[in-house]
């Protein structure tokens, strides 16, 4: 739609007449780290690490299946091309991603809730991709697009989350070929927190590249980052053509994808943490240096979704020292690259929101704050090895996202943060609760949560000796309840409504 259209279209009165009655919701700035992060691998560990990456890459090579475009703009490149099979020279694919940028700027409809994506920088962005949901009353079940308009708005009301994410649920009762048009458009009516874009097939990238043109205007988003998807690899080593056609259209039109293996280690990967970390950079160099094949420049984040296996189920396991040390040495990785970097999440096993849940969950957290990720993706929602989004988990991680802001502050050492005064109104013998350094600083002085209860035993006994589910069930009630919709051009949701229809229309549906 031209940029005159939109204009026409907007109603700017009422836009702005609803702006000054809309309910705004304190959303905390995206994190940046005060303190340093943490690296397991020493300065030889990493060259091996790189220099068998690039053997992997030289002699094994990596697949592009049913892509013969992929194929030739590798061979036009210099790599060797046999069949589907792509055997990468030592030091090109480096070379190729040394175009893409070191930081990323998110731009949001809500320009105050805009995020920055590398660097020092933490975005916080909640579960994706879960086909189930789960809440205390209805227990689990097949998510629905209500279920999908629920966890956005719980994103939108969150304090410490700072992006409404991608597929929060599954939506299955909405045709497979349609449901993106619905989730994108839930995602730009019900938040103004910067989103993520489709990638279940090359057209329905190219529909979120349409809607943000309508959202944003068509020349602001060839301009700025509007999006950021997730393109996953099929480890090992092999480029799928659905995904890599989502990534083409993406990159041709300035938007960031997540470049990012998925590995679960001892089934998609080696048993150990150096064999894994190679192939998780021989992957990631691929992937990118591909992205820039298509378009020099294009705005790109390395990835690292990696899990281990317990060797008698089969089944992922999360919280793990091995998952620990493969994250920290993939973020000292995309630091020598230059590039942000995703990792990390609320990852557990459990099949309720309960202390494993809640112990692998902690793991997983702070080694993504620790080991210098930029995007969190799955931050807040996830359960039972990420099959199911969980309303009550969704808060109670989105209270916890808040330790880390805390935390990455480090510590201060100005006047203030001495407390000399403070230590000598008192002396020995005396407390601090009365003086005058605690009185002013006591309100900003620690975190604390909106959740988790710390009333004394009577009068917790009192009101029902709720546990933390029972918390965050009422707690998801509260936010729902106090919900409201933030402000958008009346045009601009005019053209989406009409995109979506006329979209819808176009296809028969398909579940498949």
């Amino acid at each position: 739609m031209a940029e005159s259209a939109r204009r026409a279209r907007g109603g700017g009165g009422a836009a702005r007449r609803a702006a000054r009655t809309a309910v705004s919701f304190e959303t905390a700035r995206y994190i940046e780290r005060n303190i340093p992060n943490f690296e397991v691998l020493t300065e030889e560990a990493l060259q091996i690490i790189e220099h068998n990456a690039d053997t992997v890459l030289e002699e094994i090579g990596v697949n592009f299946p049913d892509n013969p475009d992929a194929l030739a703009l590798w061979r036009n490149a210099g790599a060797d091309v046999q069949g589907e099979r792509v055997r990468i020279p030592r030091g090109l694919a480096r070379k190729l991603c040394s175009t893409a940028p070191s930081t990323i700027t998110q731009v949001a409809r809500n320009r105050e809730r805009d995020v920055v994506i590398g660097g020092k920088s933490l975005v916080l962005a909640p579960v994706y991709g879960p086909p189930f949901v789960r809440d205390a009353a209805g227990g689990r079940r097949y998510a629905t697009m209500a279920d999908f308009e629920k966890f956005v708005k719980l994103g939108y009301m969150s304090k410490w989350l700072h992006h409404s994410g991608g597929t929060v649920c599954e939506p299955t009762d909405i045709p497979v070929n349609k449901r993106h048009l619905d989730m994108l458009h839930a995602h730009m009516t019900l938040s103004d927190k910067p989103f993520m874009g489709s990638v279940t097939e090359p057209s329905r990238a190219q529909d979120s590249v349409d809607m943000c043109g309508i959202l944003f205007g068509k020349d602001f988003v060839q301009e700025n980052t509007v999006m950021t998807s997730l393109i996953n690899i099929n480890s090992p080593m092999t480029f799928d053509d659905v995904m890599m056609g989502a990534l083409k259209v993406y990159a041709e039109n300035n938007q960031a994808c997540i470049i990012s293996p998925f590995i679960v280690g001892g089934a998609m990967a080696p048993v150990s943490v150096a064999g894994t970390l190679t192939q998780v950079l021989a992957e990631t160099l691929a992937g990118i240096a591909y992205s820039q094949l298509v378009r020099p420049g294009a705005p790109v984040i390395m990835g690292a979704f990696v899990t281990s296996i317990d060797m008698n189920s089969g089944a992922p396991t999360f919280g793990t020292p091995e998952a620990a040390h493969i994250t920290y040495g993939a973020g000292q990785l995309a630091r020598r690259l230059n590039l942000p970097y995703r990792s990390a999440g609320s990852f557990n096993g459990s099949k309720l929101p309960d202390a494993q849940a809640a112990y692998e969950t902690s793991n997983s957290l702070n080694m993504g704050l620790l080991s210098g990720v930029n995007f969190m993706l799955h931050a807040c929602g996830w359960l039972e090895g990420g099959l199911v989004s969980s309303f009550e988990k969704f808060v109670m991680d989105a209270d916890q996202l808040g330790t880390l802001h805390h935390l990455a502050r480090g510590v201060e050492m100005d006047v203030n943060a001495q407390a000399m005064d403070a230590i000598r109104e008192v002396g020995p013998g005396g407390h601090y609760l009365g003086c005058a350094h605690t009185q002013s600083n006591f309100r900003e002085a620690f975190w604390k949560s909106d959740l988790l209860d710390y009333k004394p035993f009577e009068t917790w006994s009192d009101e029902g000796a709720r546990d933390t589910q029972a918390l965050a069930t009422a707690r998801v009630e509260k936010l729902l309840a106090d919900y409201q919709q933030p402000a958008l051009d009346p045009g601009i949701r005019e053209a989406l409504d009409a995109f979506v229809v006329e979209r819808k229309a176009a296809e028969p549906d398909s579940f498949t």
